[in-house]
């Protein structure tokens, strides 16, 4: 057996460690991009407090689910304004750091339209300009501030792109879950649930191996175990901690494995239906379960060892603890006719990521 595995991300964790963020600046100015709710939650001014003179602007403007119509005039204006500023400070869900991987990567002409020309294209990239980028995610699921890639949305053209580059691997994760107390219920169950999905996916890969197994098997025990409890007592803070942990695990999964067919089908259920990404690339999972389960013995040990070492009835399990927090699992609960769900799967297996399910070739 061989195997590769890389993550150069530079990991802390823990409560209150967002009190490091000076010490990991090291001298060097950033601009904080954050959520538009971060000022009304005293998060802005007490980054301000901690940051002082090296916070050189602030980007509130985050929108959910970047979309290149909000993102053209942010990209241009940050680099007219904050050329010379070394970092970017990410503080916020999915949105705010995919954000901060599309901005901390500057074209030669200083316009966003080049870089979406390159991604329409899948042609090389090559940055003119960066800068180092410190993640620190206040929920706990999206998985991006150890991943080196960002999905950038084009609703008015129906298409996502997907930000690929060696140059936004975030220099260091800060994972403070103390950030995380105050998430409300149906973001603490989307962000929990697009951990599991990376977890799971990551298990059903053609890229997986012994080390992303490793991450992925306790991240998926741990949501499943945490999540539901974590509704009923949203204020505990060990239980952040322990969905913090387990959805950082999930994301140090999938940084090498990327995710699969879950996922390639929520892309469209995003950008057709309007469903939330933590749902969308969820709901699907008991299926997708159902069809990778004997394609590969290997992956049916590990994939066991998620359902306590059964998986005769695994699917149904998730499927219950789906229902528990709330989620439907059927096509149909979506407003997707059968023959369109169908389509929408054939479709997903033949995407860059449902490539990377172990059951394309076998089940499609």
């Amino acid at each position: 057996m061989s195997l590769r595995y890389r993550n150069p991300v530079a990991i802390r964790y823990g409560g209150g460690a967002l009190e490091e963020l000076p010490e990991l600046l090291a001298g060097r100015h950033a601009v904080l991009l954050t959520f538009p709710e971060a000022a009304g939650l005293g998060l802005v001014e007490r980054i301000r407090g901690i940051l002082g003179t090296a916070l050189v602007g602030v980007e509130d403007g985050i929108e959910p689910n970047p979309d290149v119509s909000s993102l053209a005039p942010m990209y241009e204006r940050f680099w007219r304004e904050h050329a010379a500023c070394e970092a970017v400070v990410a503080v916020g869900g999915g949105s705010a750091i995919d954000t901060a991987k599309a901005l901390m990567v500057g074209t030669p002409s200083g316009n966003f339209d080049d870089l979406i020309t390159a991604l329409a294209k899948a042609s090389a990239f090559a940055p003119q300009r960066t800068k180092a980028l410190i993640a620190v995610p206040t929920t706990a699921g999206t998985g991006s501030e150890v991943t080196p890639w960002a999905t950038i949305w084009d609703r008015a053209a129906g298409r996502k792109y997907s930000l690929h580059l060696p140059e936004i691997w975030p220099e260091t994760a800060l994972v403070d879950p103390n950030l995380m107390l105050t998430l409300p219920a149906a973001v603490t169950v989307q962000s929990g649930l697009d951990a599991l999905s990376h977890a799971l996916e990551s298990i059903w890969n053609m890229n997986a191996n012994p080390v992303s197994d490793t991450f992925a098997v306790a991240a998926a025990r741990e949501v499943m175990a945490t999540l539901p409890a974590l509704l009923d007592k949203p204020r505990d803070a060990p239980l952040r901690a322990r969905m913090a942990l387990a959805a950082l695990k999930a994301g140090l999964a999938f940084s090498n494995t990327k995710t699969a067919l879950a996922h390639s089908i929520s892309y469209e259920m995003t950008l057709r239906f309007g469903l939330p990404h933590g749902i969308a690339c969820s709901f699907s999972l008991p299926m997708v379960l159902e069809r990778a389960i004997g394609v590969d013995p290997r992956r049916d040990v590990v994939l066991a060892s998620v359902f306590d070492g059964q998986l005769l009835g695994a699917s149904r399990r998730l499927e219950a603890f789906l229902a528990r927090v709330g989620v439907a699992t059927g096509f149909a609960a979506y407003g997707v006719t059968e023959d369109e769900a169908k389509g929408m799967i054939a479709a997903a297996l033949e995407g860059v990521r449902g490539k990377n399910f172990i059951g394309v070739a076998e089940r499609a």
